[in-house]
C-alpha cells in the first residue's frame, strides 16, 4: 500500500487509517464530527498527496487541453486554475479536474486518486504536437489548509502572497524553490489553500500550520470529515456522484462548458442532449429529520400519480453538524429535479421525506484579519 511522506506524521497523531484506493490514508484523528466543525469555525490542514499531479507542457500545450476539456483554456491566464471537466466522445464524465496554469506554456493538472494512471494514459495518447506530459507526483506533496483563519496563519509562515490571493489563484512559495506554489483553491466550499511542495518540505509546512494553528482551535483533518464537508458544500466526488456514464449537463456542471469553442471531445454528444433533454438530473435534498441518506437509496414521487414510485436514487449524504439536518444527493428525473419539490426515502420499512434545495447546502464562511504578532515560520521550525 502506498504512503504519503506525512505517513507517520499521521500516525504519531494517532489516526485511524485507512485503505483509499491503494493508497494508507487518515480516516479521522479525533472524531469526523469534530474535525468537520474545527474546518468550518477555524482551519483544519489535510494530506491530500493521494491526488495526481502533472505536468502538460510545450507549445501546444493549450490546444492538447482544449480539445480534452470543457472549458476554454485559452481565456486562463497565467498564475490562474480552472474546475473543468474532461469527457469521452459520448460525453461522459472521465475526470473533474483543476488545471493550474503556471506559465505561458506550462499547465499543473490536478486528477483524481482513482483516475490517475488511466488519466496519465488519456492526456498522454491525446496530446497534440509539440506537447509533454509528465507525470511529477513521485516525490511531491499537496497539504489544503482550510477554514475562515487559513489566510492568517499562512500569512505568518510562509514567504508568498496569501493574503492577497485571489479565488483560483496561484502563487510561488520562493523560499521552497522553483516547484512550490500556493493557490486558492479547495473542496470544502469554504476560504483555504492547497500547497504543492516537494516532499522535503511537507513535514516542516504540517509542523508548522499545526504549531501555530492549534491555539485557535485548528485540527488535522482525515478523509472521514473531507467527505462530509463537500457534501455540505454541494461538491460531487468522481465515482460517486458522476462517472463515465455522466454527463456534465445530468451532473449540473454543465456551468463549465464552454459552448462557444468549435470542437473538443464530447461536444457533439452535449450538443445532442441539450437538443433532445436527459433522462436524469443532479439534485440536493433536505431533511428536517430522519436517517442519513445513503448511496443507492431509492428517491420516490410523494405527490400525484406517481406518487410512492421510483425516480431516482441517493448518490451522496451526511448529517451536517453546522445546518443540523441530514443532507442528501442524486439523480432523479427531470420533472421532479426543481427546487421545493418533495421527495420519499425509505429506511428499514419508514418512510421519510426530503425537499430539494438549491445548491450548495452550507453558503461560506467570514475569513479572519491577518494575525500582527511575531509568529514561528516555516524556517525557523525545522
Amino acid at each position: 500500500m502506498q504512503k504519503t511522506a506525512l505517513y507517520e506524521r499521521h500516525r504519531q497523531l494517532g489516526a485511524k487509517m485507512t485503505d483509499f484506493h491503494g493508497w494508507e490514508m487518515p480516516l479521522y484523528y479525533t472524531s469526523i464530527l469534530e474535525e468537520h466543525k474545527a474546518v468550518r469555525e477555524a482551519l483544519g490542514l489535510f494530506d491530500i498527496s493521494h491526488m495526481g499531479q502533472v505536468l502538460v507542457t510545450g507549445p501546444d500545450a493549450v490546444t492538447t487541453l482544449n480539445h480534452l476539456v470543457v472549458s476554454d483554456m485559452t481565456q486562463v491566464g497565467k498564475e490562474r486554475a480552472c474546475y473543468t471537466l474532461m469527457l469521452n466522445e459520448r460525453g461522459g464524465i472521465v475526470d473533474d479536474l483543476i488545471l493550474y496554469r503556471l506559465g505561458e506554456a506550462e499547465w499543473l493538472v490536478i486528477v483524481n486518486c482513482a483516475t490517475h494512471a488511466a488519466d496519465v494514459e488519456w492526456l498522454t495518447g491525446h496530446a497534440q504536437g509539440g506537447t509533454t506530459v509528465a507525470d511529477i507526483s513521485e516525490g511531491r506533496a499537496i497539504l489544503a489548509v482550510q477554514g475562515p483563519r487559513a489566510s492568517r496563519v499562512l500569512e505568518e509562515i510562509l514567504d508568498a502572497k496569501v493574503a492577497g490571493l485571489g479565488r483560483f489563484a496561484i502563487a510561488p512559495i520562493r523560499t521552497m524553490g522553483p516547484d512550490a506554489c500556493i493557490a486558492r483553491t479547495g473542496y470544502t466550499g469554504g476560504a483555504g489553500f492547497e500547497l504543492f511542495v516537494p516532499n522535503a518540505h511537507a513535514k516542516r509546512v504540517w509542523d508548522a500550520v499545526l504549531t501555530m494553528a492549534k491555539p485557535l482551535g485548528a485540527l488535522p483533518i482525515g478523509l472521514g470529515a473531507r467527505d462530509t464537508l463537500r457534501v455540505e458544500a454541494g461538491l460531487r466526488l468522481y465515482g460517486t456522484d458522476m462517472d463515465a456514464q455522466t454527463s456534465p449537463i445530468e451532473a449540473g456542471l454543465d456551468w463549465t462548458v464552454a459552448w462557444n469553442k468549435t470542437a473538443f471531445l464530447g461536444r457533439e454528444a452535449l450538443l445532442r442532449q441539450q437538443r433532445e433533454g436527459v433522462a436524469r438530473k443532479f439534485v440536493g435534498f433536505e431533511m428536517s429529520q430522519g436517517p442519513v441518506p445513503r448511496a443507492g437509496l431509492e428517491l420516490a414521487a410523494v405527490s400525484g400519480k406517481a406518487a410512492g414510485l421510483k425516480v431516482g436514487a441517493v448518490t451522496s449524504g451526511t448529517y451536517s453538524p453546522i445546518l443540523n439536518k441530514p443532507l442528501g444527493m442524486g439523480y432523479v428525473e427531470p420533472a421532479y429535479a426543481a427546487v421545493g419539490t418533495p421527495l420519499a426515502m425509505t429506511v428499514r420499512n419508514q418512510r421519510h421525506t426530503g425537499t430539494v434545495v438549491k445548491l450548495p447546502f452550507w453558503k461560506g464562511e467570514r475569513t479572519q484579519p491577518a494575525l500582527t504578532s511575531g509568529a514561528p515560520t516555516v524556517e525557523r521550525l525545522t
